[in-house]
């Protein structure tokens, strides 16, 4: 093993034919740089006196790694119980590597929307990049997926693909049409005629074939009659479209290369009825869409940054009556929790129905941890962040489902400095919080930065624990 004359970070060191990698924060203790001693031929940075080069943690540095290590590599789960974290801020995988390991659990390390990643003003190569560099340096060995977060037209694909990212969640939320939920007959036949049939490689009258008639799974029966059908049609059909122009869009651009799909129509303003979900899952199985996860609209409200907003017993039911859809299929797809944070009297419902056919999706927890810490060591900074957030909510809140109201918080100055914590444990401050995201960080991002950076060992424990209580219901077996 070759040896380094910096300090190291111990997690991540390796050596492999003759070359040792890891990170180092250098002479002067500074920000981590990437140490390489043996072979450097492709590498970035600076060679010193004993032969080490120390570069910078940039894309191609990451890219060269990768090369090298593996498991550095993110790949398809395919149907293990998963779950997502976002990172918002590009530092916190390493804490979610501490919750996750020895869970059983496969993670996604590197997940970010288009949406967060417009308002975080970070590409998606530079949010894998981080996120393989938390893997890295937690010594990770284990598989990890790279979520190419919703998805909304064949546009947003390429630079995924090109970062290298492994799972695609497509949001056809544009194409659901809520408005079938009280259409008429007369108009939802309308609306199913109109359908784009050679997308869908089918007719009206081939989907009256297929649908008219009784489904008898083994806990549920269906029945469609002409009105449910034509509804699902209405309301589902141009988003069964939209996602095969996806796949092909995605196919042509992965040349080969293995991905697996999700399809979320959470984000929509009605709910997914039993029916509509048999009818989804169906055509995507028909059209030999590679989906290995479905993310319904539930019963009830999936807020962010709360918990579940509804009566847990219809969601049980709700969930047991998806779960047996999905089992119907043979057990061939996951059913996915989305705007999953925080919703901790939801977890054990969902691993109980589905037999831990489950994934689990959250954003902007980490984000809100990060919040917590800084509302701890920098008051002053917080104080200011509350005020603009509040300031921010009315006009960033326009693209969530949240309820939040503003005036059920209070400005920092009638609050005392022991008061700004408990801020994160209240519902309308964290929603408040969390949609603001992308406003505070333009304002706020490099003070951010710098008070999280001098703490990091504080953030990754605070990530832990939080964690810790999310996956605790998804454990499998094996590792409990």
């Amino acid at each position: 093993m070759r040896k380094f004359s910096f300090p190291i970070i111990e997690e991540s060191l390796v050596t492999l034919d003759d070359t040792s990698y890891a990170l180092t924060t250098g002479e002067q203790r500074g920000e981590p740089r990437l140490a390489v001693s043996g072979n450097v031929t492709g590498f970035e940075g600076e060679r010193h006196g004993d032969g080490t080069l120390l570069g910078p943690l940039n894309a191609a540095n990451a890219r060269e790694l990768r090369r090298r290590l593996p498991w550095l590599r993110p790949i398809t789960l395919g149907l293990r119980t998963s779950a997502g974290f976002g990172d918002r801020l590009g530092i916190a995988t390493p804490g979610h590597v501490y919750a996750v390991r020895g869970t059983g659990i496969a993670p996604i390390f590197a997940q970010q929307s288009v949406r967060e990643n417009t308002r975080t003003g970070r590409s998606p190569q530079q949010v894998l990049d981080d996120a393989m560099w938390g893997v890295f340096q937690t010594g990770w060995r284990e598989a990890w997926g790279a979520d190419a977060d919703h998805l909304k037209t064949p546009e947003d694909i390429a630079p995924f693909v090109s970062a290298g990212y492994t799972f695609y969640t497509v949001d056809p939320g544009d194409y659901v049409d809520d408005s079938a939920e009280t259409d008429d007959d007369e108009t939802l036949l309308k609306k199913a005629g109109a359908l784009p049939w050679d997308d869908l490689q089918s007719s009206l009258q081939q989907s009256r074939e297929r649908f008219l008639r009784r489904f008898d799974l083994d806990t549920l029966s269906l029945a469609f009659d002409e009105h449910a059908l034509y509804k699902a049609l209405a309301k589902y059909g141009g988003a069964v479209a939209h996602m095969v122009r996806m796949t092909r869009r995605l196919a042509e651009l992965a040349s080969g290369r293995p991905f697996e799909m999700e399809i979320s129509v959470d984000e929509t303003g009605t709910t997914t009825t039993l029916l509509e979900h048999y009818y989804i899952a169906s055509e995507l199985k028909r059209l030999r869409i590679p989906f290995v996860s479905l993310a319904p609209r539930f019963v009830g409200r999936f807020e962010k940054g709360v918990g579940y907003i509804g009566d847990l017993q219809e969601l049980e039911r709700n969930i047991a009556g998806h779960a047996a859809i999905m089992h119907a299929f043979g057990d061939s797809y996951k059913l996915s929790l989305h705007t999953g944070s925080d919703k901790f009297s939801v977890y054990p419902l969902a691993m109980e129905h589905t037999g831990g056919l489950v994934h689990l999706k959250t954003a902007g927890t980490s984000y809100l941890e990060a919040l917590r810490l800084i509302a701890s060591k920098d008051t002053r900074l917080f104080r200011e962040l509350w005020d603009f957030a509040r300031s921010r909510y009315e006009t960033d809140r326009k693209t969530y489902h949240v309820s939040a109201k503003l005036e059920a918080t209070a400005p920092a100055s009638t609050l005392s400095d022991e008061q700004l914590p408990e801020l994160l444990n209240q519902f309308d401050a964290r929603q408040i919080l969390h949609v603001t995201f992308g406003s505070v960080l333009d304002r706020f991002g490099a003070d951010l930065q710098r008070v999280l950076r001098a703490n990091l060992p504080a953030y990754y424990t605070y990530l832990q624990k939080h964690f810790a209580r999310h996956l605790a219901p998804f454990r499998r077996s094996e590792a409990a």
